[in-house]
């Protein structure tokens, strides 16, 4: 009974594992076998193209071609190499030890080959190469808006900024060319090649303006040599959606000479500091305090102070055992009898400083919160920076009044762009994008990007009265080299002192300027960032005259008339 039993069980494992490999294993063994007698050259999918809003393009394609080897085939490993490495500029020693390795059935010996080099390569007839199609990626301006589209890798997938952002819709689909081989994988003489074609990328269409970027870049450029700063920087939006319409970052580099070789110098140049960087504020920032006491007074909150109020003309302000001052020494009558917009064209720190102690933290971080700051604004774009705030539980008296006018708080310049556009177009917080639309390859559109609201941050009465009064800081305050004539232009000056570990790092500032026009009903919003620059640092002699450069150049773009 019991060998009955044993043989029994021997069968019943030997069944089983017939079972195994017929039923479950048999799909894959399948493949196995065909994968040893066919053999497969990629057909790499053409990259979808990159457009501006107007339909310029921006990244494109040259055909270029791989190159693959399969060592079983190759005749003379020595002679192939040799003739590979001359045309292909490759050390014919590497080549050789490639292609004697039998512990593969193909490498892939070189990409972004040239055509005329395949053909020099092909005239030679060496046995075991095979080429297929690539692309090269053609940025045909160079270094502009090159840390905003980023880069590909040499295998043409999305490396950073744009190109990776939206890779899964620029890559497309590759397809192959299928043959049959022996078993050492050389072709067969009857060989039947099967062929399935590429399915090219989508393109994208950007909110970019290629003229505006174009001058926004010129004049970037020019502060950045003439001021000798470390960095320079802007971004232009259309406050009625939030779309980019330009994104400078200086220095730059080009598209087209990616410094790969070099981590350090790739981090340090591709990086989109707009996005991904913050930095104190400064007075910029006293548009949110601003906007958070005019909202408040409409409402009828009796804490905050109304746009007649005159605030204490004292320069200093004693908090929690620290002393606030102004930067004017109140001299002779000197910044005596501010109202809120007095104060704003005077940048009088004290002012806010008496505001946002006044709303108090749980009304002022509501506001903080509602204007994006601490948190990402949602840029179709990786890597964003979420600022820098004080936990509202941590907060002290002394932060608190010192946020109120951009210190003991960080933003990403994207973050303070949008916050300034909301305070000012009506009191719409969108969320910003890159994005205008998805085309096929064929020209179609196949998807447009809808704006989208996130949520009211002021009423449209307290908007349109800081609207007002930031158009008086550009005509008789601290912004008037923003001033352009015939045009209603408002903004704010900030210069805040940088800190390097915990202090104050002595003579480095950031000096900025937001501004938008027409200023009673937004249409283009600026801000412009200088790091560190030398000889003047203040906001309204270093960035100001910027954004009028800005300014005046989209007037001329888009022939807009002045006013009256």
């Amino acid at each position: 009974m019991s060998v009955i039993l044993t043989i029994t069980f021997i069968f019943f494992i030997i069944f089983a594992r017939f079972f195994y490999i017929q039923v479950v294993w048999g799909k894959d063994l399948v493949w196995r076998a065909t994968d040893q007698w066919n053999r497969e050259i990629p057909v790499i999918a053409e990259r979808g193209v990159i457009y501006d809003r107007n339909g310029n393009l921006l990244a494109g394609n040259r055909t270029t071609y791989s190159v693959f080897v399969r060592p079983n085939a190759v005749e003379d490993a020595k002679y192939a190499a040799e003739l590979m490495a001359g045309v292909l500029n490759l050390d014919s020693a590497e080549v050789e030890k490639k292609i004697t390795s039998r512990n593969v059935s193909e490498i892939t010996l070189a990409r972004q080959v040239e055509k005329q080099k395949i053909e020099e390569l092909a005239a030679y007839g060496i046995s075991g190469i095979y080429y297929a199609r690539d692309n090269t990626r053609v940025y045909p301006y160079g270094d502009l808006l090159c840390q905003v589209m980023g880069f590909t890798s040499s295998d043409g997938s999305g490396v950073a900024g744009i190109e990776k952002y939206y890779d899964s819709v620029l890559s497309g689909k590759n397809g192959e060319v299928m043959y049959t081989t022996d078993i050492v994988g050389v072709e067969t003489e009857d060989s039947e090649i099967v062929y399935r074609e590429a399915v090219a990328g989508n393109g994208v269409r950007l909110t970019i303006d290629l003229d505006i970027q174009l001058a926004a870049e010129d004049v970037i450029k020019s502060v950045y040599v003439s001021s000798g700063a470390k960095r320079a920087s802007c971004v232009v939006i259309d406050p009625r959606d939030f779309s980019v319409l330009a994104m400078v970052n200086y220095p730059s580099y080009d598209l087209n000479e990616v410094p790969r070789d070099d981590t350090e110098i790739l981090n340090a140049q591709t990086r989109n500091g707009i996005v991904s960087d913050i930095y104190e504020p400064g007075s910029t920032f006293k548009i949110i305090t601003a906007a958070a006491d005019l909202e408040e007074y409409i409402r009828g909150n009796k804490s905050a102070f109304s746009p007649s109020y005159i605030f204490n003309s004292s320069r200093t302000r004693s908090v929690g055992g620290t002393t606030i001052k102004c930067w004017s020494d109140h001299a002779n009558g000197k910044h005596s009898a501010q109202t809120l917009a007095q104060a704003l064209n005077n940048s009088c720190n004290p002012c806010f400083t008496d505001i946002a102690l006044a709303l108090g933290t749980d009304t002022f971080y509501d506001y903080l919160s509602a204007f994006g700051l601490g948190n990402v604004t949602g840029i179709d774009f990786s890597g964003e920076a979420l600022g820098m705030l004080v936990p509202q539980s941590l907060v002290r008296d002394c932060d608190l009044a010192r946020i109120g006018f951009g210190q003991t708080v960080a933003v990403t310049g994207i973050q303070l762009a949008c916050a300034a556009a909301a305070a000012v177009n009506g009191g719409n917080y969108y969320e910003p994008h890159l994005l205008k639309g998805i085309v096929s390859s064929d020209g179609r559109t196949v998807e447009e990007r809808q704006p989208v609201v996130r949520q009211r941050v002021i009423s449209e009465e307290a908007s349109h009265l800081l609207a007002q009064m930031l158009e008086g800081v550009v005509s008789d305050g601290s912004g008037k080299k923003a001033y352009i004539e015939g045009y209603k232009v408002g903004g704010k000056t900030g210069t805040a002192q940088k800190y390097e570990d915990g202090h104050i790092a002595a003579g480095k500032y950031v000096s900025s300027f937001v501004g938008f026009f027409p200023s009673d009903t937004p249409q283009y919003l600026a801000l412009v960032i200088v790091d560190e620059p030398s000889g003047s640092y203040y906001g309204s002699t270093v960035a100001a005259p910027v954004a009028r450069e800005i300014f005046s150049d989209i007037i001329a773009i888009k022939n807009i008339q002045p006013f009256g």
